[in-house]
């Protein structure tokens, strides 16, 4: 991410527009002057510049999201209205971001569903839209509203298309010591009393009989009926009945 030069471009020596030569540039793009737009584009490459930075240590290539920030840019400059009241950067930042966005889903290793995709889609086109509009960033509530849509439904869509972050992401350094992110979330599945619990279920589970063993293992650990339990072990569905219940009674009395 401290390159240089990317896809060919000596970062060090890009140009920066005043407000009045983006300006003026702007109309002439609306004239159809290539050569302006060629201008303008190059000398707001800073602003994809440093937005890439925010998706440094995902391990992707500077280059190719440099690349994918530029359509962003280059998107935004064709559909930039310049009657609206709104500065450039203001309205370019979200165009780019959604362009990086959708490069980092459509390449994640985790699949969403394709009509979440589609919903989470919608909703960033709805956004950008919306902060085309107002100059400011809409609440989800407008989006959903704009989309007609529950809240709930476009909140689901947009977290599934969230990046996964490492367990061992780093969030806060203290005196040299780094708190990951792992360091903040609870195991319920795997805490003490879980752990204690299943080594007291075993040693109830020893205290039977081998018949019993099996069927309790094939009733409550392989999820068998009554009935299939007792044409596997050739007894009756009864004295299935008979013997997982005094089982049962025998292991509440030791645990």
């Amino acid at each position: 991410m401290n390159k240089v030069e990317i896809c060919g471009v000596n970062t060090a020596k890009l140009p920066v527009l005043s407000h009045e030569e983006k300006r003026e540039l702007l109309q002439k793009i609306k004239q159809g002057d290539p050569k302006a737009r060629q201008v303008f584009i190059e000398g707001n490459l800073r602003l994809v510049l440093s937005i890439i930075q925010r998706f440094s240590g995902r391990g992707e290539q500077a280059d190719d999201l440099f690349q994918v920030g530029c359509v962003g840019l280059i998107k935004a400059t064709d559909n930039f209205d310049l009657n609206q009241q709104v500065k450039f950067s203001t309205y370019a930042v979200p165009m780019i971001l959604g362009e990086l966005r959708r490069f980092l889903r459509d390449y994640n290793a985790i699949r969403v569903s394709r009509s979440l995709r589609d919903t989470a889609y919608h909703a960033l086109r709805v956004r950008e839209e919306l902060t085309r509009q107002k100059g400011m960033e809409p609440r989800l509530e407008e989006i959903a509203q704009a989309m007609q849509l529950p809240k709930e439904d476009v909140v689901l869509a947009l977290d599934a298309i969230q990046d996964p972050i490492s367990l061992y992401e780093p969030i806060f350094h203290e005196d040299g010591d780094a708190l990951y992110v792992m360091d903040q979330i609870r195991d319920e599945k795997n805490s003490h009393e879980q752990w204690l619990q299943s080594l007291s279920l075993d040693e109830a589970m020893e205290k039977l009989s081998p018949r019993e063993q099996k069927i309790l293992h094939l009733r409550f650990f392989q999820g068998r009926t009554q009935m299939e339990v007792s044409n596997e072990i050739g007894i009756s569905q009864a004295q299935v009945s008979r013997i997982e219940k005094n089982a049962l009674r025998q292991m509440r009395k030791y645990l």
